[in-house]
């Protein structure tokens, strides 16, 4: 009975991962339910992996690496290698000592490594490295015969043989040989030669039945020809066997006088519109077909090659063509027709058939397939040095991947990027560690603002080589304030390179509660600077419009003559509009006076009063953005990049703060708060504030505060309404200390 392996799990991103930490943890990734892997495929391109790795493992070419491949590319890598545990060393060099030389795919590789360290003349190395596989292939790949199954021109032995190969490159398009110059394989060449027997076969039946070429060799041209006249020639005799049918038809049949009225002015010749659809001669009872005069000029040099090419070889030098001879030359290229309508072997037709019959014959064939299964023959050799890089790619590769695969471990650990981690922003203050590679913004941006994070899809350009890309950057502390379409950063791909950043997108998502905090108190800064903003420009507006009408009325009365019209006495405000006025500030007054004592009764809890009311305003932002950021998902950015990501990696506000750091200043940077440029002015709005504590202080101290907060709200509506002599309702009462109070005001 098989023992199960025993797994261990991390915690991190809110859900378990396994914990690689040993090659029997590697060699056992089948037993590992793949629900619990964190990806169940990724992409071949815009990850920082080396390519080379990612399409050994991807057996199928399709772009994706998913579970079963990497599971197949491990299980055969222990297979090769004596201790799994080596993968953990991630080295670029494989000891040849490591080799497990007790399995018949290990030992053929080490066969294979020690001849290649031996042709490279490193028969005593302890290792190879992909150094030592490139000069290898270098040097197989200058060779002719290099195991592929494609030879080209330069492996033939004779000038026959190289121009048949030429031929079938030209027939039937090129292999690529591995040294990169065309070539052909087996199935070309077998392809070729069949099209070349049943070319050779369709032109033999022509050679044998003299109906088909009539004209010999020149028949083909003069089909051309004929097709070209034919309908036209047609439309001639039928034209003349209806005159002849009927002799009145005659006139009807040939053009009226007034249809040559178009012509009347115009420049013509045998191109001019209209003449070409005339009939090709004079039409007649049982007619014959001019060859000389009388045609139809649009006509006339198309029926001089069709005389040249087809009557004179036929009937020899005549005049004209009855009705009978033109019935004969369709007869005779009608069987042409039907022949070239079972053409075979189009693609070799135009080498001609002499030059097909002398390919067929020989054993030209037997020659090329001899050459062919001479390459084929370095095979095995190529193939035993393919497997041996990809050995070494898999020992220094494979560890790394799967701890980007199966687990997040580099992503969440922070001691290493992530495969997709591209590089780290730089904007705003701010370094950006989750950068990806995006190929297409809109479409990434319609999965990943799922994600719930603060996206900025930026245009990378390096203006020393012209090299563009697009990124997408995830800000995961901070504030977005500064964050706008437009702005300039610096963005530092994995190997060091620096590229210019320019916003080009923003997916807008809460990035900190901290931001959530203030950001009530910003939008309504915002909203009266707005306000006053348009109020100062209506005043603006207004003012301008009031001066110029203004000066436009002195100036129509300086013109009559007459003294201008004085301003208008400013209108009396409405006792109604009064009395409102005092009610609504008497209700404003008692409002506040209100919240005042109650704010003041909370005696030693007031700054508690403070917090609550700060809470009342910035609660409801912050709660909603703490809803977000606790469920920020890195699955649908990754998932947009065409991952599939098998779990809930969250990003939670600690975790977010190592993805974005603010800048700090250091430990022990010495600090200086002067700014010799900042605005001079005394803080009297302070001073008042301080002013005003103190005096409520007091006022609460000696107990004199509550009796003015409990008067405060009548007395101030009954000054208004004494002070403005209106009428009091029918339910209203007045302080008698009121009247005396106003008296003395």
């Amino acid at each position: 009975m098989a023992i199960k392996h025993t797994w261990k799990f991390f915690r991190a991103g809110g859900f378990d991962q396994v914990q690689l930490d040993s090659g029997a943890d590697l060699m056992a990734i089948d037993e590992l339910d793949q629900k619990l892997w964190v990806a169940l495929a990724c992409p071949t391109t815009g990850l920082e992996f080396d390519s080379s790795t990612l399409a050994f493992i991807d057996t199928d070419h399709d772009g994706r690496i998913r579970a079963p491949e990497l599971i197949a590319a491990v299980k055969w890598t222990g297979i090769c290698l004596k201790n799994s545990d080596d993968l953990l060393k991630s080295a670029s060099e494989l000891p040849l000592s490591a080799m497990n030389d007790a399995t018949p795919e290990g030992r053929q590789l080490l066969v294979s490594a020690r001849k290649i360290l031996a042709n490279l003349g490193k028969k005593e190395a302890a290792s190879i490295t992909l150094a030592d596989i490139a000069d290898t292939e270098k040097m197989l790949e200058q060779t002719l015969f290099n195991g592929d199954g494609v030879i080209t021109v330069d492996c033939a032995e004779d000038d026959v043989t190289r121009m048949i190969i030429q031929d079938i490159i030209d027939c039937l398009g090129p292999e690529m040989d591995r040294s990169g110059k065309p070539g052909v394989n087996q199935d070309k060449v077998d392809q070729f030669f069949e099209e070349a027997r049943i070319y050779y076969d369709w032109m033999k039946q022509a050679q044998n039945d003299q109906n088909i070429l009539p004209l010999g060799d020149s028949t083909s041209i003069a089909a051309i020809t004929f097709q070209a006249m034919e309908s036209k020639i047609d439309d001639y005799f039928t034209r003349c066997r209806l005159a002849a049918f009927h002799p009145n038809a005659t006139s009807t049949l040939n053009p009226d006088e007034k249809n040559y009225l178009v012509f009347f002015g115009q420049d013509l010749n045998s191109t001019s519109d209209g003449i070409a659809n005339l009939p090709l001669a004079e039409i007649g009872a049982d007619k014959p077909l001019p060859l000389k005069c009388g045609l139809n000029p649009a006509w006339a040099s198309r029926m001089t090659d069709f005389e040249n090419r087809i009557i004179k070889p036929l009937f020899n030098e005549q005049e004209s063509l009855n009705e009978f001879q033109w019935t004969d030359i369709k007869t005779k290229f009608a069987a042409y027709t039907e022949w070239m309508a079972t053409k075979s072997g189009r693609r070799v037709g135009h080498l001609g058939f002499e030059h097909v019959r002398e390919i067929l014959d020989g054993k030209k064939r037997e020659v090329i397939t001899a050459l062919i299964e001479r390459d084929k023959a370095y095979e095995f050799e190529f193939n035993a040095i393919t497997d041996v890089k990809r050995l070494i790619h898999y020992h220094r590769d494979l560890y790394k991947l799967t701890n980007n695969f199966v687990s997040f471990r580099d992503f969440y650990s922070r001691k290493d990027k992530a495969v997709f981690q591209a590089g780290t922003l730089y904007l705003d203050q701010r370094s950006c560690d989750l950068c990806l590679v995006v190929e297409n913004v809109s479409r990434h941006a319609a999965m990943a603002g799922q994600s719930g994070s603060y996206l900025a899809y930026c245009d990378c350009v390096r203006k020393g080589s012209g090299e563009q890309m697009q990124i997408v950057a995830a800000f995961t502390d901070g504030d977005s304030d500064n964050l706008m379409v437009g702005r300039n950063g610096v963005f530092y791909d994995c190997k060091g390179r620096d590229w210019d950043a320019t916003i080009a997108k923003l997916v807008e998502n809460p990035i900190s509660i901290r931001q959530a905090f203030w950001s009530p108190y910003r939008r309504a800064v915002r909203m009266i600077q707005e306000l006053i903003a348009k109020r100062a420009e209506s005043a603006d507006q207004a003012a301008t419009s009031s001066l110029v009408s203004k000066a436009e009325t002195i100036e129509r009365g300086a013109a009559k003559g007459s003294a201008p019209t004085p301003p208008a006495a400013p209108a009396k405000m409405d006792t109604g509009m009064i009395a409102a006025l005092g009610v609504g500030a008497a209700g404003l007054g008692g409002m506040l006076g209100g919240m005042l004592s109650g704010f003041l009764n909370l005696k030693a809890m007031m700054p508690l009063g403070v917090l609550a009311i700060m809470l009342i305003i910035s609660g409801p932002s912050m709660i909603m953005a703490w809803l977000k950021i606790r469920n920020r998902n890195l699955g649908p950015i990754l998932d947009a990049n065409g991952w599939a990501v098998n779990a809930k990696a969250k990003i939670n506000v600690p975790f977010g703060a190592s993805l974005t750091r603010l800048a700090q200043l250091p430990p022990d940077a010495k600090r200086d708060l002067v700014d010799p440029f900042a605005e001079k002015k005394r803080p009297w709005g302070l001073y008042l504030v301080l002013l005003a504590i103190v005096l409520l202080g007091l006022s609460w101290t000696f107990g004199k505060l509550d009796g003015i907060l409990s008067s405060l709200s009548p007395k101030i509506t009954s000054s208004w309404i004494i002070h403005h002599k209106l009428p009091l309702e029918s339910n209203a009462t007045v302080s008698k200390t009121e009247p005396v109070a106003e008296q003395k005001r």
